[in-house]
């Protein structure tokens, strides 16, 4: 699923074929997709071995978000996509998409696993 300007979205080797397709048709949209697996693993990785989450490092822009682009970044970190998003928060499509968008710009990232990442080192999940 990568793309000129990077991934759209991550998934396991060994994924089903309605999630491909749901990948696919994201990346198609202008949207991205993270495997619920993937989220998991994620986590595993910036998890302490109590369950606790490691804070290893504020991102400095992150006061830049408003109060609903931080709840969307959290949502992001939990592997929902723009669908799910626009769903749980009860907004359009276009409206999540939005946010993702500011939120990756606010922050100078590259993609929604990077979102992950700095949501988890920063203590936002």
């Amino acid at each position: 699923m990568a793309g000129g300007a990077g991934a759209a979205g991550f998934l396991i080797k060994d994924a089903e074929p309605d999630e491909i397709i749901r990948a696919v048709r994201a990346a198609h949209h202008g949207g991205s997709l993270l495997s619920p697996s993937v989220t998991t693993r994620v986590i595993g990785t910036f998890a302490r071995p109590g369950g606790t989450a490691r804070v290893e490092s504020r991102h400095p822009r992150l006061d830049d978000l408003t109060e609903r682009e931080r709840e969307v970044l959290a949502l992001i970190a939990e592997g929902l996509n723009n669908d799910e998003l626009a769903a749980r928060l009860v907004i359009s499509k276009a409206t999540a998409r939005t946010h993702v968008g500011n939120i990756l710009s606010k922050l100078g990232a590259r993609d929604r696993a990077q979102l992950v990442v700095i949501a988890y080192r920063s203590g936002i999940v």
